[in-house]
């Protein structure tokens, strides 16, 4: 790109590698964000070595004239007014993912999906150092640091894992060797206009895949499953059926951990000895396997990653244990499919806290999951009332229901107890009957302010036995910077109160 003159939208961590990695290489580059300058101090500040034209709190359509290709961090929507000018004039559009997939002089491992993609990317990264098959290992992308920076680092012998976003992925026209689509349920779709936008951006990771390419897919996922018919290469898969009809891949029976690869199938390990929390942990450790058997790793090597992986913070947290009671982060549980994988980790009685900035995701699932198990839950954020609306909605549906199902059976009437919240409940004319077969009780509902409040309440709402768990269904973007810092904030908060 030497000689090209190049637009970089966007100052943030995605933005500053693409500028770096241009400028290096001797690109004219111009940078715009809608932030002001006094916003972006500290980025203006790091970026002061290098010749940049800044242009900020604005994107006129001026900035197009000269530019040969465009720069799109993840978190500019593409139907802003400069980008669709942009392809009017056939202006190629591109980001950091897309440069590193055609620049990087080693294999490449690339990990999609909706939920659970930093977890397996970091652990496919333990299992492949493990195994010392690769002179180093470089993890990054969507998360840590962008690849772009250590670029210039690595060597054919190596090998690069990537987390990919769907962000990411709609402008993009490259694809991994090693080609991993975790599972599609609904999400960001305050970002692409339906579901079907929505899938077709996670399938690019596919794309551009060669006949000696291998993507890995979800087998449980109905939407991941159907991709099989997309691979250009060698489809893998992986499952928590011992049933699946796929040729290769990882799968769960007789409660081990097994690898089917060339036709001979080996045991990994036990299931419980699988350290992280959760069902959907342990999909994880599924995936990672598979995507770590894929890139050639051996079973004695996946084995001892799996087992040295202690997981990822801000990801099913135990944060500390107070009077009994577990306090447990997930921030990162960002839709209501992730809080309600996070709610099966737990047997005891759950403190659920909610809430955030919506991403306009449906939450009925989430209100019948609730009807047991759930003590109480807790709203905090921008998302509180919406969340509380979506809520009660769902379970006077489900309170009709049931008592269409139940009520000429045990005979059912319904009581308010109180503002925001509603409970079943039950007079029983059937004895033990009536026991065996309980109509649910929906939980009580409080709405706060602030995480602050929200952890005040929790901890005089809990008893010992409960768990305390932050899982919010939505992003950290009403009152945080980022889910991270969302995340810290409930750690700090918690552990003052010990």
């Amino acid at each position: 790109m030497i000689g090209q003159n190049a637009l970089v939208i966007g100052l943030a961590r995605q933005g500053m590698a693409v500028i770096k990695h241009l400028a290096d290489g001797d690109t004219s580059v111009i940078a715009t964000d809608l932030r002001s300058a006094e916003d972006l101090a500290t980025p203006i500040q790091d970026l002061s070595s290098y010749a940049i034209n800044f242009v900020l709190g604005e994107h006129p359509l001026s900035l197009l004239d000269g530019v040969d290709i465009i720069f799109v961090s993840g978190g500019v929507p593409l139907d802003i007014p400069l980008l669709q000018e942009a392809r009017a004039k056939g202006i190629p559009l591109s980001n950091d993912s897309q440069l590193v997939l055609e620049q990087l002089p080693c294999r490449v491992v690339g990990i999609t999906g909706s939920s659970g993609k930093t977890t397996t990317t970091l652990l496919t990264g333990k299992i492949i150092a493990a195994s010392q098959t690769y002179k180093n290992v470089w993890v990054g992308g969507n998360v840590g640091n962008p690849l772009l920076l250590d670029m210039h680092e690595m060597t054919d012998q190596d090998i690069a894992i990537m987390e990919l976003s769907s962000f990411q992925l709609e402008i993009m026209t490259s694809s991994p060797h090693i080609a991993g689509v975790l599972n599609v349920s609904p999400n960001h779709l305050d970002r692409h206009s339906n579901m079907q936008e929505y899938v077709m951006a996670k399938e690019h990771i596919l794309d551009g895949q060669q006949s000696d390419d291998i993507a890995v897919l979800g087998w449980d996922n109905e939407i991941t499953r159907r991709m099989s018919k997309r691979v250009n290469g060698h489809c893998w898969g992986f499952s928590m059926n011992s049933d699946a009809n796929f040729d290769d891949g990882c799968f769960i029976k007789n409660e081990k951990i097994m690898l089917r690869r060339d036709g001979v199938t080996n045991s990994i390990l036990p299931c419980q000895e699988v350290g992280l929390l959760g069902a959907h942990n342990l999909m994880n450790v599924i995936a990672a396997s598979a995507l770590a058997a894929a890139a050639g790793i051996e079973v004695d090597a996946i084995q001892a990653g799996i087992c040295d992986f202690d997981g990822v913070p801000h990801r099913m947290e135990l944060i500390t244990e107070v009077n009994g009671v577990r306090w447990v982060n997930d921030t990162m549980a960002t839709t209501p499919d992730r809080t309600i994988a996070a709610l099966k980790a737990f047997d005891d009685p759950v403190i659920l806290l909610l809430g955030g900035k919506d991403k306009k995701l449906p939450w009925h699932v989430l209100a019948q999951e609730i009807q047991s198990g759930v003590k109480n839950i807790i709203l905090f954020g921008e998302a509180a009332p919406a969340i509380k609306r979506e809520l009660e909605g769902a379970w006077y549906e489900y309170k009709l229901e049931v008592g269409a199902r139940f009520g000429e059976q045990y005979g059912t009437q319904f009581a308010d107890e109180g503002s925001g919240s509603e409970r079943l409940v039950k007079e029983s004319t059937a004895g033990e009957a009536a026991d065996s077969d309980p109509i649910p009780v929906i939980t009580n509902l409080l709405e706060t302010a602030g995480m602050e409040q929200a952890v005040e309440a929790a901890h005089t709402l809990s008893n010992p036995g409960d768990v305390v768990l932050l899982a919010p269904g939505c992003t950290s973007y009403d009152q945080f910077s980022d889910a991270i810092e969302r995340g810290e904030c409930y750690r700090d908060l918690v552990v003052n109160l010990s």
